[in-house]
């Protein structure tokens, strides 16, 4: 692996102590390279392999420039920090290093204590801000949740982006707040005991203002992925590509702060090289932890059901620290009346369901008859930590063409019960914003690229991604204002009594898990699964030496009598029924048992 400093970022235009701008560009193929800053013209000096470099006073921070490559046209730097006028605008250079901390002495959550809250910066307030974010912290503070991600915010066209169509890897958004804004909203976050989060995306670019192409070959047609070339990360050249995406990484803990990166569809990476570009990742943010004596955190989306992703680095894997599960949210979504269509034509509802909570993966290599082929392996050896659920994400929100939250497809009780189907179980539990109150509003796709023909293309892709879910109608149109607008988050439902209802029950599970030891440890092998697929009911059993409680989840439509021996002896710690929640009210248990109400869940403890 190539020398790369662990303490600095050295990619792009950096300042020195003494206020000098270092500059290190990668352009492999270029004869000639310069930087372009008003009237100043700044020529960089060639050094193998494949770098310009210099160090000038004649750019200072706030300064806006461009890169010229031979006699091209100048164009934007791809690794420039900040974007003040958007993708094709010059870049600003910006110094990373005089942000004052207030919270320096922040220590990392135990990954295991984890209640992570995802969001999208530019719909969580009606402003769209990094500081009108901060003024909801106390909410979730209140929530109980310990982290928050951030969908990606690397610089995307427009003002209007989930942020994974961003081509500015190291710069944040401006119309979000930029680099400093992202450094203030770490800091207020850490001032509150929450961990921070922050999805990267390091499988493709977006395909407006990417100009990384300019620079040299950043993408590979050995391989071909969903969204076109491959990132070069095992081709000719690959190396300044790996040490850019390296010094990504790095910069985002090390400058930002940032606790943990969720690496989006690691999947998709396409490396054979002898040391994985995600092992590599491990390895370097490994030396970094050593130096600050801090901890950072990997965790990868991705749905091969393997475990060489979160295997560690001596048993032969990439170390990654944990990964989504897809599947826990299959088969809940099966259970609680989710057409078998597209992806969830694999899962067959409370079975598969319980499989998820013994296993993890549904599928740990039988056959698969959405991907016609034997799918998975087994995650006998790994721990509950390495492993984030969800009842619902920006994803499986966003693919639906209208897409509805579970706030409007599911009943009161569902919702409830859904809730602690994630909450309850041996993994790290994720919530998506607004879902604590039973938002209504739909979370859909949109995008502002300025290119009419690639929005035009981007309408007939959400068209095709439909199709497996939906036959009628048109999606909204992603380029559309009000798709946007439709999307922000209504604050104000929670003043309606069902709402605050549904928010006291989310408010009430956190702190009932993060309580009661035998479900806060995530200790998978101190876990066991009933199913009564007949009745619809789920038994889970969850213990530690000195504690046992049992999970009653009924995700049928009828009251249900289950059997519990010497009921007397169990303390009854939470029921979703509960006219505190909104719900019919709890029945009583009796000598022949415990009778659940439709839709609920009753929790117990010995």
């Amino acid at each position: 692996m190539e020398p790369i400093a662990i303490s600095k970022r050295t990619v792009g235009v950096n300042f020195r102590d003494d206020g000098r701008a270092e500059i290190r560009l990668w352009a492999p193929l270029a004869e000639q390279v310069a930087i372009l800053s008003g009237e100043t013209t700044i020529a960089l000096e060639k050094e193998d392999p494949g770098y310009w470099i210099t160090v000038t006073d004649r750019l200072h921070e706030g300064s806006r420039y461009r890169i010229r490559i031979d006699d091209r046209n100048p164009f934007p730097d791809p690794t420039s920090l900040s974007q003040p006028d958007g993708v094709h605008g010059p870049s600003e250079a910006v110094d990373l290093t005089g942000f004052q901390w207030q919270q320096n002495g922040w220590t990392n959550l135990p990954l295991e204590d984890y209640i992570i809250y995802e969001l999208h910066t530019g719909t969580f307030t009606s402003e769209g801000t990094f500081a009108s974010l901060e003024e909801k912290l106390d909410h979730l503070k209140e929530l109980g949740v310990t982290a928050i991600e951030l969908m990606p915010v690397a610089q995307f066209p427009g003002s209007r982006n989930w942020g994974y169509d961003g081509v500015y890897p190291f710069a944040v958004q401006n119309s979000y707040g930029g680099p400093h804004g992202l450094q203030h909203l770490v800091d207020a976050c850490h001032q509150k005991g929450l961990a921070v989060i922050l999805d990267v995306v390091y499988n493709h670019l977006g395909p407006e203002g990417n100009y990384f192409g300019e620079l040299g070959p950043f993408f590979t047609r050995k391989y071909h992925t969903p969204w076109g070339s491959a990132v070069n990360f095992d081709d000719r050249w690959c190396d300044g590509v790996r040490r850019m995406v390296v010094e990504n990484a790095l910069m985002w803990c090390r400058d930002f702060h940032i606790d943990a990166l969720r690496i989006d569809a690691a999947h998709a990476i396409r490396d054979f090289s002898a040391v994985h570009i995600l092992k590599e990742l491990r390895l370097r943010l490994d030396e970094l932890m050593q130096k600050t004596g801090k901890k950072y955190y990997l965790i990868v989306e991705q749905d091969l059901n393997d475990t060489r992703y979160i295997d560690p680095l001596h048993n032969g894997g990439y170390g990654m620290d944990a990964q989504w599960i897809d599947e826990f949210h299959h088969a809940l979504r099966v259970t609680t009346g989710q057409a078998q269509t597209g992806y969830y034509e694999d899962f067959n509802g409370i079975e598969d369901l319980a499989r998820a909570y013994r296993d993890a993966y549904v599928y740990t290599g039988q056959w698969s008859p959405h991907r016609k082929r034997f799918f998975g392996t087994t995650t006998e050896n790994c721990a509950g930590k390495q492993f984030v659920v969800f009842s619902q994400n920006h994803d499986h929100i966003g693919n639906r063409m209208l897409g509805e939250r579970t706030g409007r497809l599911l009943s009161f009780e569902m919702q409830k019960l859904v809730a602690a189907a994630v909450l309850l179980s041996p993994y790290l539990p994720l919530l998506f914003m607004g879902e604590e109150w039973g938002e209504t509003q739909p979370f859909l796709y949109f995008v502002s690229h300025s290119d009419e023909a690639l929005a035009e293309a981007v309408r007939t892709g959400r068209k095709k991604e439909f199709a497996a879910f939906h036959t009628e109608g048109e999606p909204p149109d992603p380029m559309a204002d009000d798709t946007f607008h439709q999307s922000r988050l209504h604050w104000h439902l929670m003043t309606d009594e069902k709402h605050d209802a549904m928010l006291a029950f989310y408010k009430a599970l956190i702190q009932l898990r993060k309580r009661e030891r035998a479900l806060r440890t995530l200790n998978r092998k101190a876990l066991a699964v009933d199913v009564n697929s007949e009745n619809q009911v789920l038994v889970l059993h969850r213990w530690t030496a000195d504690s046992k409680v049992i999970c009653l989840l009924n995700f049928s439509t009828e009251q249900r009598l289950h059997s519990l021996d010497r009921t007397s002896e169990w303390q009854a710690l939470l029921c979703s029924a509960g006219s505190e929640w909104g719900g019919p009210g709890c029945i009583q248990s009796s000598g022949h048992g415990i009778t659940l109400q439709p839709q609920s869940v009753s929790v117990f403890k010995r």
